[in-house]
């Protein structure tokens, strides 16, 4: 019957729509080819996108608030790293996406900050990145965000639904390791802490592949290590998959659920409200230092506004870079119960041995200075807004045969110690 029915005079009529199937035959081909080819940076050896309709509404939601952000901006700046900078007005910031902040802007600076005891002192020169070594910066009330391009996001691994955010498992230091992050670290603990602040050099760590990570950082943390974990955090980090390059970035992280659903990093979600107009989270810090050559660092503080509640986030002694609202957390909106200081790294075990990427300067801690990576002048804010040396810091390596980490006290570095290793080596296989 369908043979017989296809050889009568209806047949012209079948044939007018021949083309028009085609055309969206081929239209519908032609978009799977070219995402596919974006996915999988333009080689087009995936054959498919996007595993789900929610992957692609991440992606089109990421790239639409891009372009909110760019068509805000006041002024771009081309870094010559690659990086594109845009100035965009202070309340126009990702931040103020959230519900509970919309029509708000940026509070003012508190008018006290932390006192700083006379035998902590320390020079506090304010970093440079890349994109303003020569000079740019962004116009007064403005604030500088980092753009995420369709690259950066054809290069990422991981799910777009949870792109700048880490790992749901927590990635904090425990008793022990778990999924593959390992650590360094010094940490206080059984008391109330309001801050924190250390000076901490910056390496060009060199990471073994995307899926990878190798960062510095303080933590500030409350709350169990289950699925009520807050924490603030901010250093330095190499992620070729958050970045797409190997340099040292600047970066903040917040969570309030212990990496399930909340937070992420720098300006990727409603959350830190950054106030200042020259330093750009999430772009690269310069220069690093080298080894057996000079070397450089940079200093942050921590700290909870006595007054209304918000942690800000301080470079040393001298500008704000801004706050993450004291209203995005449960635990952390009193009071932390621990800081760390120190490295981690992400092990994902490539070709069933330990990876060889770096901690720190990939030098073990016995090297010492010129050589290995530091932190100094740990200190902690008290009660009473005060900051006060770290004592009883406790330091603790995961796999000391592959990350070390060992300290001391004088009086030029206050509390100190040394940290990082290369990974994978005859004693760490």
């Amino acid at each position: 019957m369908a043979s017989s029915c296809c050889s009568k005079r209806p047949r012209p009529m079948i044939a007018k729509f021949v083309p028009l199937l085609l055309v969206l035959f081929v239209a519908s081909c032609s978009w799977s080819a070219s995402a596919s080819a974006n996915r999988s940076g333009g080689n087009g050896t995936q054959t498919t996108q996007f595993r789900s309709g929610d992957e692609l509404r991440a992606y089109r939601r990421i790239l639409a608030r891009m372009d909110r952000l760019k068509k805000a901006s006041v002024k771009t700046i081309q870094s010559p790293d690659g990086d594109v900078i845009h100035c965009v007005p202070a309340h126009q910031q990702p931040a103020f996406d959230h519900p509970k902040m919309r029509g708000q802007k940026p509070e003012d600076e508190p008018e006290e900050r932390p006192k700083i005891s006379t035998d902590a002192a320390d020079e506090d020169a304010v970093f440079t990145q890349a994109w303003s070594d020569g000079g740019e910066s962004c116009p007064s009330g403005t604030v500088p965000i980092r753009r995420t391009t369709e690259r950066d996001l054809q290069q990422y691994s991981g799910s777009l639904r949870r792109y700048g955010m880490k790992p749901r498992a927590s990635v904090v230091r425990r008793d022990s390791t778990s999924d593959g992050h390992e650590h360094a670290v010094g940490y206080v603990t059984g008391d109330q802490f309001y801050g924190a602040k250390a000076s901490l050099n910056v390496w060009p760590a060199k990471v073994a592949s995307a899926a990878e990570f190798s960062l510095s950082q303080i933590w500030v943390i409350s709350g169990t290590f289950g699925n009520d974990l807050n924490t603030i955090e901010a250093g330095w980090q190499v992620s070729p998959e958050l970045y797409g390059d190997n340099s040292p970035r600047f970066f903040t992280y917040w969570t309030s659920d212990a990496y399930q659903a909340t937070g992420c990093y720098n300006l990727h979600c409603s959350g830190f409200i950054q106030t200042n107009n020259r330093i750009a989270i999430g772009a690269a810090i310069t220069p690093a230092s080298a080894y057996n050559g000079r070397q450089f660092d940079i200093s942050l503080l921590l700290w909870k506004d006595p007054r209304r509640g918000h942690w800000w986030l301080q470079l040393g002694s001298g500008p704000l870079v801004g706050y993450w609202p004291s209203r995005l957390f449960t635990h952390l909106g009193g009071h932390a119960n621990m800081v760390q200081f120190g490295g981690e790294v992400v092990n994902t075990r490539p070709s069933g041995s330990h990876t060889p990427t770096q901690m720190g300067s990939g030098h073990f801690p016995r090297e010492g200075f010129n050589r290995a990576a530091y932190f100094r002048n740990v200190q902690v804010v008290d009660w009473d807004n005060n900051l006060i040396p770290a004592r009883d810091l406790r330091l603790v390596a995961d796999h000391p045969a592959c990350y070390g980490i060992q300290g001391g006290y004088n009086r030029a570095w206050g509390n100190y110690f040394y940290y990082g290793g290369p990974g994978r080596n005859v004693r760490c296989p």
